[in-house]
């Protein structure tokens, strides 16, 4: 793909122009990956702030040490029951999902 990219505009125009407008495959691709992104990134900030390594992470919540890695890195999308374990029983905090209906 060849881009060029005018120097105007939000970064929404952006996604439109490269990715069509809300509500096509692409764009909901895009947006999905972005949530993904976010959330392993997430993740990975409060585990190294607390200091664990991916290996003490999943022993806590009980899964694997390759699964967080996935998680972090976006390579596989977190289930919310998991990430909820990964909240209470790997950081003890408190996992809340806000839905917003138009």
């Amino acid at each position: 793909m060849n881009w060029k990219i005018n120097n105007t505009g939000t970064i929404d125009d952006l996604k439109e122009e490269f990715f069509g407008g809300k509500g096509t495959k692409e764009r909901d691709e895009l947006e999905e990956g972005y949530i993904n992104f976010k959330i392993g990134a997430m993740l990975q900030e409060e585990r190294i702030r607390q200091g664990l390594t991916q290996q003490e992470l999943a022993d806590k919540v009980g899964t694997t040490k390759s699964y967080i890695s996935k998680i972090e890195n976006s390579v596989k999308e977190v289930r919310i029951s998991t990430l909820e374990k990964i909240v209470k029983f790997g950081f003890g905090g408190e996992l809340e999902l806000k839905i917003k209906l138009r």
